[in-house]
């Protein structure tokens, strides 16, 4: 019986997913409310409520499933790289998602969408310099927060002048600017 329940479970989280992210692309994120995401889920509230806070908390799990997905592998960049995170694999997943994110950044959803990417990345950023077996002459968390937000800050720039550039070359471009300053912390 459990399985059962745990896959009934799973199919009502993908569907206030799917919800969710077909209303962001429909209408500004602040004015979509949870009666409009069940309404479209065709769920009742009590059942929202089971699964998340709010809706703040559903698209926050959103963003860390593809978070996820990405560090996982799915999106796949050369080994050398990996002290950073799939920057590619994002700058992809992006311009594949193009009219989502734009939604998001229209409006006030921007701010809780990169507070989110920053923490993630933080996190991952830091993980993968305290594994790479290198001693930085910076603090890790400095070093860190430096690395996400030279990517995010090129990311609301690509976003703000509609993709202008291939996410191989914002890719190229993010490592060409990062890399170096990596370089220079790692104690020699």
């Amino acid at each position: 019986m459990k399985e059962k329940k745990d896959r009934r479970s799973e199919r009502t989280r993908q569907l206030l997913s799917e919800a969710m992210v077909e209303l962001i692309r429909e209408k500004d994120y602040h004015s979509i409310t949870v009666a409009d995401i069940i309404e479209r889920a065709n769920v009742g509230r009590s059942t929202f409520y089971a699964h998340f806070r709010d809706k703040d908390d559903l698209f926050l799990e959103q963003l860390d499933r593809v978070i996820d997905l990405l560090n996982e592998g799915i999106l796949h960049e050369p080994q050398e790289e990996s002290i950073l995170f799939p920057s590619l694999g994002l700058f992809q997943h992006i311009q594949e998602e193009h009219a989502l994110y734009k939604a998001l950044t229209w409006g006030p959803g921007i701010d809780l969408l990169i507070k989110h990417i920053r923490k993630s990345l933080n996190e991952k950023v830091a993980q993968n310099l305290q594994n790479s077996g290198k001693k930085f002459n910076l603090p890790i968390p400095v070093l860190a927060n430096y690395i996400t937000g030279s990517f995010l800050t090129l990311l609301q720039w690509w976003l703000d002048n509609k993709m202008v550039y291939p996410p191989e070359q914002m890719d190229t471009i993010f490592k060409k600017l990062t890399l170096p300053g990596i370089e220079e912390a790692t104690v020699k």
